[in-house]
């Protein structure tokens, strides 16, 4: 597995603490220029070239009553993206993003995770493939999101066997869920964790589902095997990711969590990752709208430490 160029890192450090600046005045946009140089091996990183993945998947378990839209409201989204009609078309034409949907069998959604395994193995296996396959290999960031109708819930399944505590504690909202719906989606994700034992990685994404999740992995890790950095999106693509941990602590080291989703769960999703998301504003879309603004930031703290004069080329000192 690739690893962080540190040599990198400390070369990007010592030309921020040259910069016609304060050193460390320009805060979290000196850590992000640092983060980009040690993942993409150069001391002045760039990016000419950012694809934005979504993938989108269907849940069994959503018959289960536990979101207010019906399943083929994740095809009439797909088709939307395909029209530019969504929010994440527009954040990412102005963050100058590529956008890639991957609708992944969406006829075919998982098994009820209450019943059995949400995914077979040749399922998962094709799932995981079709994201690695989705990565960009020329591309120098990799924004990552989804769309699923029910799969707040499969997110919530995951991020409670991947690091413990109640339904109750991951649960939340999602597309508008409350009252006896959001007790019904406490009550699945409760029977689920019941049911499935898990311990890695596999265990976890068989048991839960689904192939956006699924997806999002494999994209993951095929982007560290190219040296391509990630922005993750709110608590459903976090929660996806976060399974890889159960492996490898390290799995999301080439990472950055785009936003604190308004979703309750995110916030304790952060905390059991050690991550600093870039930005909180509330936000709860999905559709890889979050990371898509994280990029913005993270083209302004590039354009700083690319663009700006050191002291000796300004004569200044």
């Amino acid at each position: 597995m690739t690893s962080f160029d540190t040599e990198a890192a400390d070369a990007a450090r010592a030309r921020q603490d040259q910069l016609t600046k304060p050193q460390g005045s320009l805060g979290r946009l000196e850590e992000l220029a640092v983060f980009m140089a040690g993942w993409q091996g150069r001391a002045r990183p760039r990016i000419d070239r950012a694809q934005a993945l979504v993938f989108a998947g269907n849940h069994g378990v959503a018959a289960q009553g536990i979101t207010p839209f019906p399943p083929q409201v994740t095809a009439a989204m797909v088709a939307n993206f395909a029209a530019g009609g969504a929010a994440i078309n527009q954040l990412c034409r102005a963050a100058d993003a590529r956008l890639q949907v991957e609708a992944l069998d969406l006829d075919r959604p998982t098994a009820d995770f209450t019943q059995g395994p949400a995914l077979t193995g040749a399922e998962l296996d094709a799932a995981m493939a079709r994201g690695a396959d989705a990565v960009d290999p020329d591309a120098q960031i990799l924004l990552l999101g989804e769309m699923g109708i029910g799969n707040s819930t499969v997110s919530a399944a995951l991020a409670a066997a991947s690091f413990g505590g109640r339904a109750e504690d991951w649960v939340g909202p999602g597309t508008g869920a409350h009252g006896a719906m959001l007790a019904a989606k406490q009550r699945v994700v409760t029977e689920g964790l019941a049911r499935h034992v898990t311990v890695t990685t596999r265990d976890t994404l068989l048991a839960f589902g689904g192939r956006e999740q699924a997806a999002i992995c494999g994209a993951i890790l095929r982007a560290r095997d190219l040296r391509i950095p990630v922005i993750l999106d709110g608590f459903i693509c976090t929660a996806a990711a976060a399974v890889l941990t159960r492996d490898d602590p390290q799995a999301l080291e080439h990472c950055l969590i785009g936003h604190e989703s308004a979703e309750p769960g995110h916030r304790r999703l952060i905390a059991a990752l050690a991550m600093r998301p870039v930005l909180s504003l509330d936000m709860r879309l999905g559709e890889g709208t979050g990371a898509a603004v994280a990029l913005m930031v993270l083209r302004a703290a590039l354009e700083c430490h690319d663009g700006m004069a050191t002291f000796a080329e300004a004569g200044i000192g």
